[in-house]
């Protein structure tokens, strides 16, 4: 697979509010976890008010208001997985998650 044809991530994150720092823990959690798998993940720098949302290949995976907050690197992995290879086994996260 070519990095053309690798799921892409986007982070929009909002300035006024200082969330750099947590949307580039989230980009980092997210290539060591999926190494091969991403295109990559870029940081954009939002002008809304309060906007942290991800975004891969089109589809938001998480949007701050929306979904009641920011999420927790196991829940956006989690999520992330389910849309680009929903038979990839995360291995402790997975098993944490389905022993709840």
């Amino acid at each position: 697979m070519t990095t053309a044809t690798k799921p892409q991530v986007t982070i929009t994150y909002c300035t006024g509010c200082n969330w750099l720092l947590r949307a580039g823990w989230m980009a980092q959690e997210l290539l060591q976890t999926f190494q091969t798998d991403l295109g990559g993940v870029t940081l954009v720098p939002g002008e809304m008010g309060g906007v942290f949302e991800v975004v891969v290949d089109g589809q938001v995976i998480w949007e701050r208001k929306r979904d009641g907050g920011f999420p927790d690197a196991k829940e956006l992995k989690a999520r992330l997985r389910d849309v680009i290879d929903p038979e990839k086994d995360l291995g402790h996260i997975d098993r944490s998650q389905n022993a709840e």
